[in-house]
């Protein structure tokens, strides 16, 4: 789930128009429904020069086709082999984060030869980055520095429900129309105009994080039209969302720990000392140090917290936040935190776009509690667990106490009408707890899951680790799946990744760096995606 979009991606030739042709006799690929009704412009970026885009009008209400109709930004890499298996839409979750730069980044990570089976099509949901109208409810609202996410007393619990207040305020004034469409089931059915405007009969699903809870819902109302899907890093469909969000600090605060015990392993470098426990005391000393003086005046503690939450995340981050919370905590050297708060958590206008939509559809999905002492008492109890972003979370949800739209209710996603879906899961994933996978991997009869046993990354594939990367290209090549398990969870296992090593000298605190160590895939993805 979404968890910073201050540092989301916004995203040759023109085509006029899809060309499905006929599938070769080895492929069994999907037939044409009709006429592609798109009309593909060049959009080349530096990373991806066959890129292109379009547009198509959905309506704004799918209960009234002929009404008024919003506009879907999509973009995509051309297949280029003989064979042509479909369509492959992906989606990098959120709620709220942009595809379009996905389509790029999955078309380039998958081998060349698979990639060019697939037309890969990225898309901006309703309400998200280049699809009109875009929701901004309240510009600034993560301007810095913010009041303290802990609530030490009465004033600082009422300063930051006060700003929930106003962002619900601000979503309900700013965009009456778009607001109480933009959900999940809305982006569901978007997604099937979307295959018939591709023209085809079937599509083919790459869904992370938040997107695995799109493709199931997706599944659930179409299940006829998917070909192949792989979920990756999965949403408990039974926690939508309120649930899900407090399963959730447990998991950030067992992998801050893991980022500490790693410092100290790496003493020689950060020297912040060997004991695990000396160096998470050491963080929470810079904590209550900016609560004081924030850096800068740009990183309070609840900054603070958005800088180091992409750890959480992704562990290739962390040589670039323990440079900088070295040079704070022996020093007092503010610079290098600045860099990263700036390269990680700062948010923007597209972050305020992304949080926006974010907020719509966690609210709109499902119903919250809309007393404030329910959430105050079960979050105290989860911050004496999880100190370490628990209120953070908190707050980034709190506008939902308010949210001045009535919820849907979750989808049950139990699907027996499904071909074989794919289901990738870490076990130590905090933003998408593992018991989540499972859950899904029972509702989708046929389903195969497949584990990195003590994997802390969010998001599995393509992102480094070969047999996680083995089991997808097998199964979106020719359907291939492991077998399926006599008893147990899980069908497969693969080890994690390796650990990141120190920054070298030359490249120290360079936060932009990061792209380049192991982190890119998460930079497409998006914080809490």
């Amino acid at each position: 789930m979404n968890r910073r979009a201050g540092v989301l991606v916004a995203m040759g030739a023109t085509v006029a128009g899809l060309v499905t042709g006929l599938p070769s006799a080895a492929n069994a690929g999907p037939v044409a429904t009709r006429s592609a009704a798109l009309e593909w412009t060049g959009c080349a970026t530096e990373e991806h020069p066959r890129l292109e885009c379009a547009s198509l009008q959905v309506p704004l209400d799918h209960g009234d086709p002929q009404g008024t109709k919003i506009t879907l930004a999509l973009s995509r890499i051309r297949h280029t082999a003989r064979t042509f298996q479909g369509p492959l839409l992906v989606n990098p979750g959120g709620p709220g984060a942009s595809g379009l730069k996905t389509a790029g980044f999955v078309a380039a990570s998958l081998p060349a030869s698979l990639a060019a089976q697939y037309d890969v099509v990225g898309f901006d949901p309703r309400g998200v980055g280049r699809s009109r109208p875009a929701l901004d409810c309240r510009p600034g609202h993560f301007a810095p520095v913010r009041p303290d996410s802990l609530p030490r007393d009465r004033k600082a619990e009422l300063a930051n429900l006060a700003r929930a207040r106003s962002f619900a305020l601000g979503c309900a004034t700013r965009h009456p129309e778009l607001l109480p469409h933009v959900n999940t089931v809305s982006m569901a059915k978007d997604l099937d105009l979307i295959r018939e405007a591709l023209g085809a009969a079937r599509i083919n699903y790459l869904g992370y994080s938040y997107g695995t809870y799109l493709g199931a819902v997706y599944a659930k109302y179409f299940p006829g039209r998917v070909r192949r899907a792989v979920l990756d890093s999965v949403v408990d469909p039974d926690a939508v969302w309120y649930r899900a969000n407090l399963a959730q600090n447990q998991g950030f605060d067992a992998r801050h720990k893991a980022f500490a015990a790693w410092v100290a392993k790496h003493h020689t470098t950060y020297r912040l000392g060997s004991d695990p426990a000396r160096v998470e005391a050491a963080w929470y000393a810079m904590r209550a140090a900016l609560a004081e003086t924030p850096a800068g005046g740009e990183i309070g503690p609840a900054e603070l917290e958005d800088t180091f939450l992409p750890g959480g995340y992704h562990n290739g981050f962390w040589p670039y936040l323990a440079d900088a919370f070295s040079a704070f905590a022996r020093g007092r050297d503010t610079r290098p935190l600045l860099e990263v708060y700036r390269a990680f958590a700062a948010v923007d206008r597209e972050g305020d776009n992304a949080y926006s939509a974010y907020a719509a559809v966690q609210c709109g999905d499902a119903a919250w509690p809309r007393n404030w002492g329910t959430w105050r008492l079960a979050n105290q109890a989860s911050h004496a667990k999880a100190p370490f972003s628990t209120w953070n979370n908190v707050w980034y949800n709190a506008p939902c106490l308010f949210w001045p739209v009535a919820p849907l209710g979750p989808t049950d996603v139990t699907n027996d009408a499904l071909p074989p879906v794919l289901i990738l899961q870490a076990t130590d994933d905090a933003a998408t707890p593992y018991e989540g996978a499972v859950t899904v991997h029972r509702k989708l009869r046929g389903s195969r899951l497949v584990v990195e046993r003590g994997g802390g990354n969010h998001a599995t594939s393509l992102s480094g680790n070969a047999c996680m990367d083995r089991h997808v290209t097998d199964y979106l090549a020719t359907g291939k799946l492991p077998p399926a398990a006599p008893a147990g969870e899980a069908d497969a296992f693969c080890a994690p990744g390796k650990e990141p090593s120190p920054l070298r000298q030359d490249i120290r605190t360079g936060a932009p760096e990061a792209v380049r160590a192991g982190a890119a895939p998460y930079q497409i993805l998006g914080h809490r995606g």
